[in-house]
């Protein structure tokens, strides 16, 4: 098995040894890596404003493979870590497996529910904030056709996409949302060449404005469409930057939040279920200077109208992740 890429705060490497202070909370990165601009960045964000703000210490772990996962959260418990906060759905099972032979251990999941007793669940309302989006996107298509190319067909990443159709659709009920996914096994978060591909397929089709939420994927996404000249839109960290005036917005996960908060708590995380939401600023869709020319007054008021109706409830937008279908086409 590949040695597990490890970095640590003030230390060459994982140390397995005891000794180790027991409240050094730890943090694993999903496939993909800490810098891939997206969800894994937003996390090491996190961990690195919980470190400036309390001049605290932390393990990091990046790994190589899907089979490293048991070995690295067995790994991190064995040091004394505590909490460790993982990013990813796909830890879930291993979780389970794993959190019942560390009961000391506080570990918390982000993007899965995991009921132990010794787990802290933080999910998001990813559907609410890509509601905003399809909205953003509505407005400012010319063509009336729109894209949305997710990572791994998985129901979570079919969240994103039902909440964006059914925002734009809300706002424009002629148009038309083209939908592509890169794959179905893991690789699908980390290949920029195939969300190029898909983004000029979808532009063939009329699409100028494209949502991705696609991990290190849609870094070609965006690419792609400031290469050809038309709108994307970024996700879970604030993407605007990465192409100035031609990122038309980006659906922000607190991500960073979320582990800021678990270092922070240490060895008193809650355990249960986290929401982060529209009405806890846990998502949002960003505004800054890189994309304010793109939003228009009438995008903005349409955008707050939105949220309002959202957090009081007078707007209902589909979850999912707790009924299979979407109500938008």
């Amino acid at each position: 098995m590949p040695m597990l890429k490890t970095l640590l705060a003030g230390a060459a490497g994982l140390a397995l040894t005891a000794g180790l202070a027991a409240a050094e909370p730890a943090l694993i990165f999903d496939l993909g890596g800490k810098f891939d601009k997206s969800f894994n960045e937003a996390a090491h964000m996190g961990g690195e404003r919980w470190k400036a703000e309390t001049g605290g210490t932390y393990k990091e772990l990046e790994m190589q493979s899907e089979a490293q996962r048991e070995q690295a959260l067995r790994r991190l418990a064995e040091t004394g870590a505590n909490p460790i906060v993982m990013t990813g759905f796909a830890f879930g099972d291993v979780l389970n497996q794993v959190a019942p032979d560390y009961p000391d251990t506080k570990f918390v999941i982000i993007d899965m529910v995991v009921e132990q007793p010794n787990v802290q669940s933080v999910v998001f309302t990813e559907e609410q904030g890509s509601y905003l989006a399809g909205i953003m996107a509505a407005m400012a298509s010319e063509s009336g056709t729109v894209g949305f190319i997710g990572g791994m067909d998985i129901p979570l990443i079919h969240k994103f996409e039902c909440g964006y159709r059914q925002g734009f659709m809300a706002t424009r009920p002629d148009g038309k949302v083209l939908v592509n996914y890169t794959g179905t096994t893991p690789a699908a978060w980390n290949d920029p060449v195939k969300g190029g591909e898909l983004a000029r397929a979808q532009m063939s089709q009329g699409a100028d404005v494209i949502y991705a939420a696609a991990g290190g994927t849609g870094i070609g996404v965006l690419q792609t469409a400031a290469d050809e000249g038309i709108l994307s839109i970024g996700v879970d960290s604030n993407q605007n930057h990465l192409h100035p005036g031609q990122v038309l917005t980006s659906m922000v996960k607190k991500v960073d939040n979320a582990v800021f908060e678990a270092f922070t708590a240490g060895e008193a995380v809650e355990p249960g279920v986290r929401v982060m939401d529209l009405a806890s600023e846990g998502v949002s869709v960003a505004v800054d200077e890189n994309n304010k020319d793109l939003v228009t007054d009438e995008m903005q008021a349409a955008v707050d109208e939105a949220t309002a109706k959202i957090v009081s409830g007078e707007i209902q937008v589909h979850d999912y992740m707790t009924d299979n279908t979407c109500p938008v086409s």
